[in-house]
């Protein structure tokens, strides 16, 4: 490709327009958008799975939250990209408005946006103009001969009860209603496709415009999933989802699947046993090393693929949040931290999440304090009895709040739902108003503290869990490191809740 950010202002030339958005995303709208596929990506040289780029006459911003601020720095060439670093609570749309001259249009993929952003941006004061080509896409060819079935509810049997006629968008919705899963692709178990419930039945669409046209009356959709492009496809016949059924059937997974996640994290733990003891027994091993060693012993108990790119990161890189880089020349010595962030999937195509935290030889003490706090918090939100994620992340931070260390911060949310995707919602743990969702008996989620300082070290411990009759239950049962905790720093309480987990 010739100079992206050339392509990208020669393009804004061609359209007569000033600001642009570059997205990280298809027109899936995935989370996780392959490298090959995320535009930001070409235009920036940031690797992380979030975050998008508007281009000005003087400038590119990149908009990153608390997970990325310091990998964006590391990653971007600073003539070129401005990192604009969103602190908790802080809304991109908000901050991406503020940029933007009042009567300049906004150039928006339509195909990379959802229908939910364009109306929130117009609704700022924003003038969008739809653009339907973004100058940075390569065409990627979907191989569904490597879709597969796997067990479930019948697509008939979950759609009984809706009678509208609803646009499917969301992969991961596509996914679950029809019981499909691709583990062909890198950190995925989702099938790229769109699909329609009309008249009792549920059917894979192979074209969207051409369904629009074929279809008289009502169409249902879900703003937040589906694509400008598509949206305006329907036009006036477009109905909005207040929230889709489909989504929320997801959500709450049934007994069947409620085993099949203790399984897959059964297996999950004794990889990272494995790589426990890989790392206490090796020496002159690299980020890299730990890694490779770490997807063989995820394939030695099952997984079919990994949820996501394993996160190795040592000393000074696990304070990056989402390091991704597992390197060669970073190479574990007596006293390097460890951080390792990993999840599979297995035969139900469900992604397993955990993080632990490791320490070859003795511990500093300040390694010490910063492990046992974030177990504090673990332990205290755990054990919480409130009703939304909103309640229990912000009790979290409380007990942060009252165990303060100089130079750390905990820069993101608790926790996400699991399920076909490594982040679903709901249920969600966070500061957002989308938090303040009821977690439903059956809803799966993790729970992860972090404190980091890039000065020194990042400490993020993460089980992922699930409601049964209104109380928190961990799927993960990989021991904690007791030459890490400092039982002194530890209430009489908290020490009871830890029994229920093993310490090594």
């Amino acid at each position: 490709m010739n100079n992206p950010i050339k392509v990208v202002r020669n393009f804004m030339n061609e359209q007569n327009i000033n600001y642009l958005l570059v997205n990280s995303t298809n027109e899936f709208l995935v989370e996780y958008c392959p490298l090959q596929e995320n535009s930001r990506y070409f235009l920036t040289e940031f690797s992380g799975s979030t975050g998008d780029a508007l281009v000005t006459p003087e400038n590119i911003f990149l908009f990153v939250d608390g997970r990325y601020h310091i990998q964006a720095d590391l990653e971007v060439n600073p003539k070129n990209i401005t990192v604009v670093k969103l602190q908790t609570g802080q809304n991109f749309l908000d901050e991406l408005a503020k940029k933007i001259p009042q009567n300049e249009p906004l150039g928006m993929f339509s195909k990379k946006n959802s229908q939910k952003r364009i109306e929130e941006l117009t609704s700022k004061g924003i003038k969008i103009k739809l653009l339907n080509q973004d100058p940075l896409d390569k065409k990627i060819q979907y191989d569904s001969s490597k879709i597969e079935t796997v067990d479930g509810i019948l697509p008939d049997e979950k759609i009984k009860n809706i009678k509208e006629t609803i646009l499917v968008t969301n992969l991961e919705e596509v996914s679950y209603l029809f019981n499909k899963r691709d583990f062909s692709q890198n950190y995925s178990s989702k099938i790229c496709a769109k699909a329609v419930i009309k008249d009792g039945k549920a059917q894979i669409l192979n074209d969207v415009e051409t369904f629009a046209k074929n279809t008289d009356g009502d169409i249902y959709v879900d703003k937040s999933s589906i694509n400008a492009y598509d949206f305006n496809l329907i036009g006036k016949r477009a109905k909005i989802l207040s929230d889709s059924p489909i989504k929320l059937m997801k959500s709450v997974k049934t007994d069947a699947e409620i085993e099949h996640y203790k399984s897959a994290f059964e297996r999950t733990d004794m990889a990272v046993r494995a790589i426990r003891k890989f790392i206490y027994e090796n020496e002159n091993i690299s980020e890299y090393d730990i890694a490779e060693q770490l997807e063989k012993e995820f394939k030695k108990y099952g997984a079919r693929s990994l949820s996501f790119k394993s996160i190795v990161a040592k000393d000074k890189n696990s304070a990056l949040a989402h390091y991704s880089k597992c390197s060669k020349d970073e190479i574990i010595k007596d006293g390097s931290l460890v951080l390792i962030d990993c999840g599979a999937y297995y035969e139900q195509g469900l992604a397993t999440d955990i993080t632990r935290v490791f320490v070859k030889g003795e511990p500093t003490e300040l390694q010490k304090r910063v492990y046992t706090t974030v177990l504090k918090m673990f332990l205290n939100a755990f054990n919480s009895k409130f009703k939304t994620g909103y309640e229990i992340d912000d009790y979290a931070r409380k007990i942060y709040a009252q165990n303060e260390i100089e130079g750390f911060v905990f820069n993101h949310g608790l926790g996400h739902g699991i399920g076909i995707n490594v982040h679903e919602y709901p249920p969600n743990l966070s500061k957002n108003e989308f938090a303040k969702v009821e977690i439903k008996d059956g809803m799966c989620f993790t729970i992860e503290p972090g404190l980091y300082c890039e000065k020194h070290f990042g400490v993020r411990l993460e089980n992922s869990c699930y409601m049964k009759d209104g109380k928190i239950n961990s799927f993960v049962k990989m021991n904690y490191e007791k030459k890490l905790i400092d039982f002194s720093f530890l209430t009489e309480q908290e020490k009871v809740w830890l029994k229920e987990f093993e310490v090594i």
